[in-house]
């Protein structure tokens, strides 16, 4: 009897135990800030008419942010003197834009609601709103993350996936962040907008391809030569390239058709074709841009919930950049 009463507690305690990401919800400030996403979508909408490659920009960051620590907010804290912050990780090279417009929105939520709503959530909603703006992608955004305290620029290089990765590897990275190996192939489509600078691409693709003299011979020859002109071995740090020489700010298909005609720029792009399951889903995403916009919502959120603290976990910053 004694045993079997034991049982009852330990039941009870194992159905309380549910991940994080359980915890988020669509919807979560419609009682506490319930202008929240319109004043997000406001915000990124007005930044969009002014610059195009906002939502490469907001996506980007959503991105490298839940592959470190999770979705807290982390990758938005600015470097201190006594810490390197993720933002300033040499991978983390990205368009200051993007922090730029957070700050915009946080700002106009503190003083609409302040202390409700977290960066976390805050950028989550901010690239939903870019993906729509560029390609009419929309998927409910699960809300209810807090933000961490801690940003350690040790860290992306050790959990972003490079440039230089085989399929094999991207699997792995991928599914340590709980995302599958569709869900990879998926996320890669966000490659169809942005853009990368040379030195992520010129070294192995173009002059020292597996440490030899010579261009990969998997990339077209008219856009090797293309590349070669943008991104000469002297070209400066600032150069950008796009990702889609075809469709450089729609968010769409092209990128997977691309692909198909060996104009992937990154390496970790042109390898999804190498691969038998990758290079199925790169033909199924070309062919029904439809399915791929559907799976590229579903993938999103998926990733999105990542890790994230919810509950007393965490704090909600009053400012992007730094900790309460």
């Amino acid at each position: 009897m004694e045993a079997s009463l034991l049982v009852i507690p330990l039941v009870l305690l194992l159905l309380s135990i549910t991940a994080n990401g359980d915890r988020l919800k669509v919807g979560y400030y419609r009682q506490t800030c319930p202008q929240a996403e319109e004043i997000i979508n406001d915000t990124v909408t007005k930044a969009f008419k002014e610059n195009p490659c906002v939502p490469a920009a907001l996506i980007r960051l959503h991105f490298h942010e839940c592959f470190v620590r999770g979705c807290d907010g982390s990758i938005l804290l600015d470097s201190t003197a006594d810490n390197t912050a993720e933002k300033d990780a040499h991978v983390n090279n990205l368009n200051p834009k993007g922090y730029e417009i957070i700050d915009e929105v946080k700002s106009k939520l503190e003083a609409k609601c302040a202390g409700v709503v977290s960066c976390a959530d805050l950028l989550a909603y901010a690239a939903r709103d870019g993906a729509y703006l560029a390609g009419g992608l929309f998927w409910a955004v699960q809300a209810g993350r807090r933000d961490g305290r801690i940003s350690l620029a040790s860290e992306p290089p050790l959990n972003i996936p490079s440039h230089s990765y085989d399929v094999n590897k991207l699997t792995q990275v991928f599914a340590s962040k709980h995302l599958s190996q569709e869900d990879m192939v998926t996320l890669s489509g966000a490659h169809s907008i942005g853009a990368s600078h040379c030195a992520g691409f010129s070294g192995d693709r173009l002059y020292n391809f597996n440490g030899s003299a010579g261009q990969d011979p998997s990339m077209n020859c008219n856009y090797a030569l293309h590349l070669k002109a943008k991104c000469p071995p002297s070209a400066s740090p600032d150069v950008l390239v796009p990702f889609d020489p075809v469709t450089p700010t729609k968010l769409d298909v092209n990128y997977y058709i691309n692909l198909q005609y060996n104009l992937g720029l990154l390496k970790s792009d042109q390898e999804l074709i190498s691969d038998d399951a990758t290079s199925r889903e790169v033909k199924i995403n070309a062919k029904y841009p439809t399915i791929w916009r559907k799976k590229f919502g579903r993938a999103m959120v998926k990733m999105g919930a990542n890790d994230v603290l919810t509950g007393s976990q965490g704090e909600i910053r009053k400012h992007c950049r730094y900790v309460n």
